[in-house]
């Protein structure tokens, strides 16, 4: 077999950035870019841990001895040069520069690479990284630093009836593979979504085909979808449809620039963690089927509490041009360009805007919290109450394969509206009677012969209540008089007008708001006719306490 040399200075690829790419993921993201530029119809991934080795086998067209030295040993070749952007099958290049294959080229010790046409022989060679250091730090040129000659027989099993393809064996990953496999299975899955463009391509990792299954958590923790334009996307038809009875809403976006792509959001963020890992799932931009640039939101800043629940996969193949709007990494998009600013402004204004509505609204209808920052829907108040009526009903809500599920959901639902009332209403009549209790103490306001008359029956109706319970502890926390009066009796003693029917006063609206009081304190559902008048009673309540106590 012949020796093969780098078609480039070997200091110029030092420069290029042999450590550019940094981990795992990106390693094997750029061997599946090269299987798919190929015309492969499988990449077959094998993950040796213990042995901190890889292989990348795939069945696509493979080089000739002259395609090896020629373009994949010349870094920075790359067809489009050529102004070729398909391949024979039609499919887009996913490279480049042509310098991806650096990530390839210097992310193990060794480096074995086989790879042969329908009618030629296999060809190859073998990287050893650290004779290529030595050879760069003597300064030597290309022709003095030959490929290895790679040794066929250790890969006898793989080569096995492949016709035509590329083999690479990685011996001694840097930093070796500190991955689960189920975790890289996951984020193939998430990352690699070739199969959107020709679903002819398959992805094999250790022998298991890569499917949608991997997804199956995320999709099952999906409450809320919205499609934007049209995208004919297996994840979005078969996993996370309208048809799914998981999914509470689905929504179409339309979108003036040609992007296609979905937007959803899960029940909680934790859903969107990657399980023992760091890593979470997040809102992607892909170009031609491959992610370009990860979390999307990092370049709008915002503190709203639904980003914090989205995912999706958003496909702007404009982004791919005669221009390279594409970082050297290959793992972002540069941030200042005109047309990926044009996106994000899109992102921002029309499509966030509608998401973020959508999602108040819909949380709210399924008694979960919402945007606590949108308070045109809700009032603060109204907002913390239905949170709070959210948190208890939950401590009763049975789990979702219980029989009796569907009926507690409706109850919840139908009790929500008015529970957020009644608990707004019930801490509305606790702050203002307690509010009274002290101005009375502060201002030393003695209590007047009917308040003691009242406190006497008060107390002896406690004390029987206590009996008849056998409950022989103190229930209040002091035994303070003035806890025993409520609302009428307080009023009395501080705002009581000398002519009832002619004078505003406090005690005057006491008596309106005490048989409504008295219902909602006994968990009453109240009548909107009693809502409102309630809601009235109170506000002029609050008014004359404000100006009491200023």
């Amino acid at each position: 077999m012949s020796n093969f040399t780098f078609n480039i200075s070997l200091s110029v690829l030092n420069h290029l950035g042999r450590n550019l790419y940094r981990n795992f993921i990106t390693v094997l993201g750029e061997a599946i870019s090269n299987s798919w530029d190929a015309d492969a119809k499988n990449v077959w991934i094998h993950i040796d841990k213990l042995n901190n080795s890889l292989i990348i086998k795939d069945d696509g067209i493979g080089m000739t001895s002259d395609d090896f030295q020629t373009k994949f040993l010349k870094i920075g070749y790359s067809k489009r040069k050529e102004g070729v952007t398909t391949t024979s099958k039609n499919r887009p290049f996913i490279g480049r520069k042509g310098i991806g294959k650096l990530a390839l080229l210097s992310c193990a010790k060794r480096i074995h690479i086989i790879t042969k046409t329908r009618d030629s022989e296999f060809v190859g060679g073998i990287i050893d990284n650290s004779a290529l250091d030595n050879a760069i730090n003597d300064d030597l040129t290309p022709q003095q630093y030959p490929l290895e000659n790679v040794k066929l027989d250790i890969f006898n099993l793989l080569k096995k009836d492949l016709e035509s393809g590329t083999i690479i064996y990685f011996e001694d990953i840097n930093d070796g593979i500190r991955n689960r496999i189920e975790y890289i299975r996951k984020l193939i899955a998430l990352f690699f979504r070739f199969s959107l463009i020709d679903n002819s391509f398959s992805i094999h990792l250790n022998d298991d085909t890569i499917t949608l299954n991997e997804l199956n958590e995320l999709s099952l923790s999906t409450q809320f979808v919205w499609q934007i334009n049209n995208l004919d996307d297996p994840y979005l038809k078969d996993k996370i449809s309208a048809t799914n009875e998981h999914i509470k809403q689905y929504k179409k976006i339309s979108s003036a620039i040609p992007i296609s792509g979905f937007i959803a959001s899960v029940e909680k963020p934790s859903h969107l963690k990657i399980k023992q890992t760091s890593e979470t799932v997040t809102v992607d931009l892909y170009v031609n089927g491959r992610l370009r640039e990860k979390d999307l939101l990092k370049h709008i800043p915002s503190t709203r509490i639904f980003e914090s629940y989205l995912y999706g996969q958003i496909h702007y193949n404009n982004l791919d041009s005669e221009k390279d709007r594409f970082t050297s990494s290959r793992e972002g998009v540069i941030s200042d360009d005109p047309l990926f600013q044009t996106f994000l402004e899109e992102l921002k204004d029309n499509i966030l805007k509608q998401i973020m509505d959508d999602w108040d609204k819909w949380r709210i209808e399924i008694n979960q919290d919402g945007d606590s920052e949108n308070t045109t829907r809700l009032t603060k108040k109204e907002r913390k109450s239905k949170e709070l009526f959210n948190t208890v009903i939950d401590e009763f809500v049975p789990p979702k394969e219980s029989k009796n599920r569907d009926a507690v959901d409706e109850w919840a639902k139908a009790l929500s509206d008015d529970a957020q009332f009644n608990l707004s209403a019930y801490a509305e009549c606790f702050v203002s009677e307690n509010l009274l209790r002290k101005f009375i103490k502060h201002k030393s306001i003695a209590l007047s012969p009917e308040a003691s008359t009242s406190l006497v029956g008060y107390k002896k109706k406690e004390q029987d209540a206590k009996n008849a319970a056998n409950i022989s502890y103190e229930i209040r926390q002091n035994a303070d008089d003035l806890l025993y009066f409520s609302m009428d009796d307080l009023t009395n003693l501080v705002d009581k007008p000398i002519n009832p029917t002619k004078e505003a006063a406090l005690a005057r609206d006491a008596k309106t708001y005490k048989p409504i009081r008295d219902a909602m304190a006994h968990t009453s559902i109240l009548t909107s006719t009693a809502k409102q008048s309630l809601n009235v009673t109170y506000e002029n309540i609050k008014a004359r306490i404000k100006k009491l106590i200023e």
